[in-house]
């Protein structure tokens, strides 16, 4: 039987290393680092002081300062990067079935900032003084609400939450709602805004991020046998999918077609992976065989890579286990050695990515990779240090999230 087609017409993100998807890319394929010291608080009592911080985002460039101040930073870049989107895909929804487009974006911990002021409100005025606006601000799935009230949109809208799976999670979720014919289009993706002081304190006392203090900017190190951690990032992106005889009926520009979608769990740890990969794996499976693709004919995966010392081992374990002797051809590389680790936001980011590899015919490089771990694999090809040419007919990304949630994506060139 015959499936509906989902395909990407549309992208926007607002990231540490750049405001735009076409930006972000050339940013990454030049390895550039969007790491640096925090500035929006004082970090002098933090063993981290860097992070991948967005310094210059002004939301009222996208939306009303009134309505910007009603919004946590979270719901404010992902609703950036939804506007971003919108208008790359070049859709009028006033010509539209609203009930037929739905909103699905996700975050792993949501209007954190938010519950930080507020708490220091009440502390200091007293219960009374809290704001009005403070569950709004807060609410995991604010970002997906505001954005189907900016458009008054009328179909599923829903978030997410699955920690740094919750971007492609949300993506894959909005694809089914395609393939079931409930939706012709989903805004869909994922934003976190978590460089807080309880955000970093928190990853600070889970020993899990990057000390290299003296230059942030080479902390995350994917697959390289110097890392020590992640870089937390802030940070939102978003696409626009659409049934792919709709998106032909209207005239709009196709990067690519979502073809799988896996997910599942390891049933293993709170915060590691199963040392194996085996749910990784698993995962990847599951995708391969929904995009009805043969293994060897993925050239690209674009890793979860966040350059701590257990996910590493486990994906590039995992990649192996799938791959068999593709692995050694295909080409691997992690963004986050450039951007850091976008939590909730980074599969949406990585999926954009992929869309522009296939676009491009371009692979960005792992930055900072610059001696391979022997326990990852010195035989695979983790793209080190220089962006590559390469035609690219598939691409596929992992993203691994605390709680074992695993998710794998798959796309194609239409």
């Amino acid at each position: 039987m015959n499936r509906r087609r989902v395909v990407i017409t549309g992208l926007g993100c607002v990231t540490a290393l750049a405001e735009s998807a076409d930006e972000l890319f050339s940013a990454l394929c030049r390895a550039e680092s969007g790491i640096s010291r925090i500035q929006s608080f004082d970090t002098k009592k933090f063993p981290v002081n860097f992070g991948g911080e967005i310094k210059r985002f002004d939301a009222t460039k996208y939306i009303a300062s009134r309505d910007a101040k009603r919004m946590d930073r979270f719901t404010q870049l992902a609703t950036a990067s939804a506007i971003q989107a919108v208008g790359d895909s070049g859709i009028d929804f006033e010509a539209e079935n609203k009930h037929r487009v739905g909103v699905l974006v996700g975050t792993g911990i949501g209007g954190i900032k938010e519950i930080e002021d507020q708490h220091k409100r009440i502390i200091r005025k007293g219960p009374r003084k809290v704001s009005p606006f403070c569950v709004p601000r807060l609410m995991g799935n604010a970002a997906s609400g505001c954005i189907s009230i900016l458009y008054g949109l009328k179909g599923p809208n829903m978030c997410i939450v699955t920690a740094c799976a919750s971007a492609s999670h949300s993506i894959g979720e909005a694809f089914y709602s395609i393939l079931a014919d409930r939706c012709d289009i989903m805004i869909t993706g994922g934003a976190e805004a978590a460089l807080t002081p309880i955000g970093l304190a928190s990853f600070c006392a889970l020993k899990s991020l990057s000390t290299r203090n003296d230059a942030p900017e080479i902390a995350s190190r994917p697959f390289d046998k110097d890392r020590d951690g992640f870089v937390l990032s802030e940070g939102g992106g978003i696409i626009i999918l659409e049934e792919y005889e709709h998106a032909i009926k209207r005239g709009a520009r196709i990067y690519c077609e979502l073809l799988g979608y896996g997910a599942n769990a390891d049933g293993y740890h709170i915060t590691a992976p199963d040392p194996e990969g085996r749910g990784a794996a698993d995962a990847m499976r599951i995708a391969i065989k929904g995009a009805r693709v043969e293994p060897e004919k993925i050239d690209y995966i674009n890793a979860h890579g966040t350059s701590t010392e257990l996910n590493d081992i486990a994906e590039s374990l995992a990649i192996k286990s799938v791959f068999g002797d593709h692995a050694y051809k295909l080409a691997v590389s992690s963004t986050k050695g450039s951007l850091g680790h976008l939590l909730g936001a980074s599969g949406a980011v990585e999926v954009i990515v992929m869309a522009k590899v296939i676009e491009k015919s371009a692979i960005p490089p792992t930055a900072n990779l610059e001696n391979t771990d022997k326990r990852c694999d010195l035989k695979m090809d983790y793209v080190p240090l220089i962006a590559r040419q390469a035609n690219v007919d598939y691409a596929l990304s992992n993203s691994l999230g605390f709680g074992g949630h695993n998710c794998c994506l798959i796309v194609g060139k239409v």
